[in-house]
């Protein structure tokens, strides 16, 4: 992958136009790395998939790399965001802690089935760089920090430490989640998968501190 320098966007759109030009560019980019995967797809793919030159694509992004980090960026904040959200209410509620946590398995389904075929590629065909896998580590920590929110408000999860345990909860079940929705099982659906992941987990809080 080029350097951090040839990753980032060439210029930043200020006109309306620019902007939708821009736009048009990463929702095409999105739909061609979805089809043909990393290796497959090229500058010329995206730029006719959304109609411009691959002229005024250059203007924007000197290469398809630099494409798929914006797309990652994006990708990472947003689904992120809306998991930290959907925990949040569940610490406004405080439901019991068995919904509680059936609240952040199905979020974290949630985040992986938000474009699944993009998720694949950034994930686990494109060679990402370092500093887009830090701003996920750095996602995953915040994400882990309202875990353990969640745990200290329940006293009937006996942990010994809500940060240490929230850090588990959040990469187990990201880990789980991810190989169910991007390499579905068989003869497992996502009601079986979600009951068995609770009850792991609730025996898991429930007996750590006996």
């Amino acid at each position: 992958m080029p350097s951090r320098a040839r990753l980032k966007p060439r210029k930043m759109p200020t006109q309306q136009r620019s902007k939708a030009t821009v736009e048009a560019i990463l929702a095409a980019a999105a739909q061609v790395f979805r089809r043909h995967g990393y290796a497959a797809t090229t500058t010329d793919r995206i730029a006719q998939r959304a109609g411009v030159s691959v002229g005024s694509l250059y203007q924007y992004f000197p290469n398809k790399d630099a494409i798929l980090v914006t797309l990652a960026e994006r990708h990472i904040d947003a689904g992120f965001a809306l998991v930290r959200l959907l925990l949040r209410e569940a610490l406004a509620e405080t439901p019991p802690l068995a919904a509680m946590l059936r609240r952040f398995v199905l979020a974290m389904i949630v985040l992986h089935e938000h474009e699944p075929e993009l998720h694949r590629v950034l994930f686990e065909e494109a060679p990402l760089p370092s500093h887009v896998r830090r701003r996920l580590r750095e996602r995953e920590n915040e994400l882990a920090s309202e875990v353990s929110r969640l745990l200290e408000a329940h006293p009937e999860a006996c942990v010994r430490s809500p940060d240490v345990t929230a850090y588990v909860i959040v990469h187990t079940v990201d880990s789980l989640v991810h190989s169910f929705v991007l390499h579905p099982p068989k003869d497992i659906d996502a009601d079986m998968m979600t009951n068995e992941a609770v009850r792991m987990l609730l025996r898991h809080l429930t007996a750590e501190g006996s």
